[in-house]
């Protein structure tokens, strides 16, 4: 059976955690969804840890609809949430339909993410009017990354946390389904979560939301440009990738591959 929106709210409503992670591709998809995980979002974070790029602003709407392609056709269960890249909503909400339409129209994306606050919530009015799940995204936004003057924490000062729990609420109001807090203080998370009927889902933003969200490069230890606070890594599959083709190449070289196992 695939996740869906009324999950989320069940899961909130009853106390259960809500997992999401990253993916990019076909096989670590559908890894991901075997292992049971919720939501399956593929962020325009593809472009610092697939493409090697230094943020996420120069990431295409091709780009994302191919990569949005490939994981859809892995997930069978886990909701695949495309992530809407700069500017592909921003300029007007005929462009915010139309680019987040095609998510769903021709990647198979069962939602989409924007970033942003009050700035945006007529454009998640205005696709949810349009059958288009909308899971929003405040806190530290990185296509704000300019703006922002770095990745930052955000919500720091009373002005603006009251800020942002003014724009989660506005969001909700627009029909955002579900709403993902980024970088901000732990206890404003909890108000945040407290306040919203609609599930949260933090990275960087403490234990008290009802989801985590993490890139799937940093839990797997694929990534080590920089490592965020909020990361946990759990394996170091670039570790066991480099034994491995170190061992392949030695092999190769001292004539120990292929052997007779494989060959003809």
């Amino acid at each position: 059976m695939k996740v869906t929106i009324n999950d989320f709210f069940k899961k909130k409503q009853e106390g259960h955690k809500i997992t999401m992670l990253t993916a990019y591709d076909y096989p670590f998809a559908q890894i991901v969804d075997e292992a049971g995980i919720d939501a399956i979002l593929v962020g325009d974070s593809l472009a610092m840890v697939v493409q090697g790029l230094d943020n996420t602003l120069p990431v295409t709407m091709e780009e994302m609809i191919y990569h949005t392609r490939m994981v859809s056709r892995a997930a069978k269960r886990a909701m695949v949430v495309a992530d809407m890249p700069y500017l592909s909503y921003q300029v007007s909400i005929e462009e915010a339909i139309r680019n987040a339409g095609r998510f769903i129209k021709e990647a198979g994306a069962q939602a989409v993410k924007i970033e942003g606050g009050r700035e945006v919530a007529d454009k998640v009015e205005a696709m949810t009017k349009a059958e288009i799940p909308v899971i929003a995204h405040i806190g530290l936004t990185p296509q704000a990354v300019h703006r922002m003057g770095g990745y930052k924490v955000q919500g720091r000062t009373e002005d603006a946390a009251k800020r942002l729990l003014e724009d989660a609420k506005m969001l909700q109001d627009a029909g955002a389904f579900s709403i993902i807090l980024e970088a901000i203080p732990a206890g404003l998370a909890l108000q945040i979560t407290e306040d919203l009927t609609i599930p949260t889902i933090g990275i960087g933003a403490g234990a008290y939301c009802n989801g985590q969200v993490l890139v799937i490069h940093d839990v797997l230890g694929l990534f080590e440009r920089f490592v965020p606070k909020f990361v946990k890594r759990y394996a170091n599959l670039k570790g066991d990738a480099l034994d491995a083709i170190r061992q392949y190449k030695e092999e190769v070289e001292k004539g120990l591959f292929p052997g007779k196992e494989q060959s003809f």
